[in-house]
């Protein structure tokens, strides 16, 4: 909690937050305390629920799903700017307003320029879209060594959500027994299933942003920025 309350004063600073999100912090006799701004929406799995089915196609869901992405990736993209990753981008993470847009919030793994004074180290956030050359790090590293995330690998969590949440399949496919070590290893290869294998139905500018989220080679994704003017 104290990180994440470092983090949103360092994000604010930046310009990369609204001064609005962070309320208050503070301690009381059992612990600390971080009040930030309430947002209705609903997370991201939840909202697209009409879009996983056959029923989502139709003309009034396209553009809602795309400025649910484009409005994710402009909060990204203020991260990017000032040069921090969120680094917990996941469905749980984002809330869809009912006006359809999106909300990012948790920013307690975000890692920053300067992480000197960081409380905890950084080994990855949410198995299923931990991106490839994350995976590797934490598998080539101890348990307690802090592993940097970087923006692109905001992205290529970004195209996971996206695409698990719109086609209801993880876009990396293995078994729910392995440990989270196996199921690192598996994403650390770097590929993934074709989207349009399992997508409900077409999109086709949907589906070349998604896929190009989750290029293998970090250098290989879009920026947010160039996301944000694509979607």
């Amino acid at each position: 909690m104290a990180q994440e309350d470092d983090h949103l004063r360092h994000l604010t600073a930046a310009n990369a937050l609204s001064p609005d999100y962070r309320v208050r912090a503070g301690t009381w006799d059992g612990g600390r305390w971080l009040a930030v701004n309430w947002i209705d929406g609903v997370p991201l799995w939840r909202a697209l629920a009409l879009a996983r089915g056959p029923e989502g196609d139709r003309a009034s869901v396209r553009p809602w799903l795309a400025g649910i992405a484009r409005t994710w990736t402009e909060h990204l993209a203020l991260m990017h700017a000032a040069g921090w990753a969120h680094a917990d981008v996941q469905p749980t993470n984002t809330l869809v307003t009912p006006g359809g847009h999106a909300a990012v919030i948790d920013y307690a793994l975000a890692c920053g320029p300067d992480d000197v004074h960081r409380r905890v180290p950084y080994r990855g956030a949410l198995t299923h879209t931990t991106a490839p050359e994350v995976a590797t790090a934490v598998l080539a590293t101890p348990a307690d060594t802090h592993v940097q995330a970087q923006p692109a690998a905001d992205i290529w969590s970004l195209g996971a959500s996206l695409f698990w949440c719109w086609t209801g399949h993880r876009p990396v496919a293995y078994d729910d027994d392995l440990d989270r070590l196996d199921k690192l290893a598996v994403i650390a290869k770097g590929t993934t299933t074709t989207l349009r294998d399992v997508r409900p139905w077409p999109f086709p500018e949907f589906e070349g942003a998604i896929t190009a989220c989750l290029a293998p080679r970090p250098a290989d994704r879009p920026t947010a920025k160039e996301l944000t003017a694509a979607w």
